[in-house]
């Protein structure tokens, strides 16, 4: 069946379907759809060719062929991308310009400030710009900062509510005791839901076996949390979404927070968690990896074993001591901390790691796993509680 076969088959009478065959397929005489295109569909194809142009598997063009460019200004591009962002869905923007960035080699331009003016901000920008800090021209940061604030607030709008109220629940679950002194410490709807067995309908009561009592409300702090982010390149949008996740955990006064990222060196940002736009600047992606040395730092902060979280956010290709490093943790568990491993904290799919530090790290009863921004309040809810965070992670819907 040709392709104008399949589309008169359908429902809409092959119009529609035909024309969106002919701006997938772009136009080659071989495409099948017989299709001429007008007004705005011209505009659309010419933005798609321009990215997703005929080449070889390498990516280089073709002889003969039209191929895939944006020429080689910043004007050109800033023409392209306010094209996109006309006609196509902000989440398709995206997409679009990450495959810009990668395949059209696009990092140079990004230094131009009416570049940065003209892109549609996400995470996947904002990592880039992240491994450009170091070479950002003067005249093109403040629009570079502008990019990542808005990234971030964008982020911790939709993030942060989730975050607090899971974390905040499991807390207070935490601290609810079975013994209440007086009635006034009775939690008496989780009291009745948990004697509902013993209700007397003749007597029309229930008698209660057990009480179940809230904790007493205290201002200290119940648990100490460490973030150590792993800032090799492959981890960009980990350390975008790590960096506001820990700046909403250290507005919670119930949490003691403490921020690390490491390469081969090692550098605490924990002065820096009011402000995640600050945090971010302060990482430097790309580089070598050592594990061992920021496990390492990261135990020198554990005062209290038994209340606290160490989350390690790497894909853990180590570049230092990998036996240190599985003593550190095995010595970590053993005092009491809770050690979570993240292969990745981003909505990127099934990362790549190395699978035999995961399975060394989970001989220690230490599982590695990756998870979504969505689901990690949940999972600090789940460690905060110490439930068996390797059932919990089994229950996500695995990455696609």
């Amino acid at each position: 069946m040709t392709v104008t076969d399949e589309a008169m088959n359908g429902s809409d009478g092959g119009g529609e379907r035909l024309r969106r065959w002919r701006l997938v397929l772009g136009g080659d005489k071989a495409d099948g759809t017989g299709v001429s295109l007008t007004g705005d569909d011209v505009r659309i194809d010419g933005a798609l060719e321009k990215l997703y142009g005929a080449g070889d598997d390498d990516g280089r063009p073709r002889p003969g062929r039209r191929s895939a460019g944006l020429g080689d200004s910043a004007p050109s591009v800033a023409r392209w991308l306010g094209d996109i962002r006309a006609y196509f869905p902000s989440s398709v923007v995206q997409v679009m310009q990450k495959d810009a960035i990668e395949r059209l080699d696009l990092t140079r331009l990004l230094l131009e400030p009416e570049m940065l003016d003209a892109v549609e901000p996400d995470v996947h920008l904002v990592g880039t710009l992240l491994s450009l800090n170091r070479v950002l021209p003067d005249r093109a940061r403040e629009s570079a900062r502008a990019v990542v604030r808005k990234v971030v607030h964008d982020l911790e709008r939709r993030l942060a509510q989730r975050t607090r109220s899971a974390i905040g629940g499991a807390l207070d679950r935490s601290a609810r005791v079975l013994r209440p002194r007086r009635l006034a410490d009775v939690d008496w709807e989780r009291t009745i839901r948990a004697n509902l067995r013993n209700y007397l309908p003749e007597h029309g009561t229930l008698v209660p076996e057990r009480l179940i009592g809230y904790g007493r409300r205290q201002q200290a702090v119940k648990r100490d949390v460490v973030l150590a982010i792993d800032q090799s390149g492959s981890m960009a949008a980990s350390v975008v979404y790590a960096s506001v996740f820990g700046a909403v955990l250290a507005s919670m006064r119930s949490l003691r927070t403490s921020l690390v990222v490491f390469d081969t060196n090692v550098v605490d940002l924990t002065d820096q968690l009011h402000d995640p736009v600050e945090v971010l600047f302060g990482t430097q992606l790309g580089g070598g990896t050592d594990i061992n040395r920021a496990v390492a730092y990261c135990q020198g902060l554990v005062t209290r074993p038994n209340d606290t979280i160490l989350v390690l956010i790497s894909d853990l290709y180590e570049g230092g001591i990998r036996d240190e490093l599985l003593r550190r943790v095995a010595a970590l568990t053993a005092a009491g901390v809770q050690v979570v491993v993240l292969l990745a904290l981003s909505d990127e799919g099934a990362p790549a790691y190395d699978h035999e530090n995961a399975a060394a790290l989970a001989a220690l009863g230490v599982p590695a796993f990756a998870c979504t921004p969505d689901a990690f309040p949940e999972l600090m809810a789940a460690a905060i509680e110490r439930r068996d965070l390797k059932e919990w992670s089994e229950r996500q819907p695995a990455s696609p």
